[in-house]
């Protein structure tokens, strides 16, 4: 197991970005949330199986349809112990 904090930047504003990562990683059974920063970018913080955050990164990457990805900056971290589902702030 595993977790990350990704920032992704471009238009990922107003484009469904939160609620499309929010449904993947639901998909994906991944644990954490989404939101909007007040810079344009999106930042999320999610934890689960490594293949599953392997994937989620490359939709991070790809974004939904109307999204221009520029960059996504990840950052690994050690996973906490927490329940719940995936969320969108």
């Amino acid at each position: 197991m595993k977790r990350l904090r990704a920032v992704v930047r471009g238009r990922v504003q107003g484009v469904g970005f939160r609620a499309t990562a929010a449904a993947e990683a639901r998909k994906l059974d991944l644990r954490g949330w989404v939101r909007n920063r007040t810079d344009g970018s999106v930042e999320v913080d999610a934890q689960g199986a490594d293949a599953a955050l392997d994937a989620f990164v490359g939709f991070l990457h790809r974004g939904p349809n109307g999204a221009r990805v520029i960059s996504v900056d990840v950052e690994w971290l050690p996973p906490e112990l927490t329940a719940g589902t995936f969320e969108t702030r």
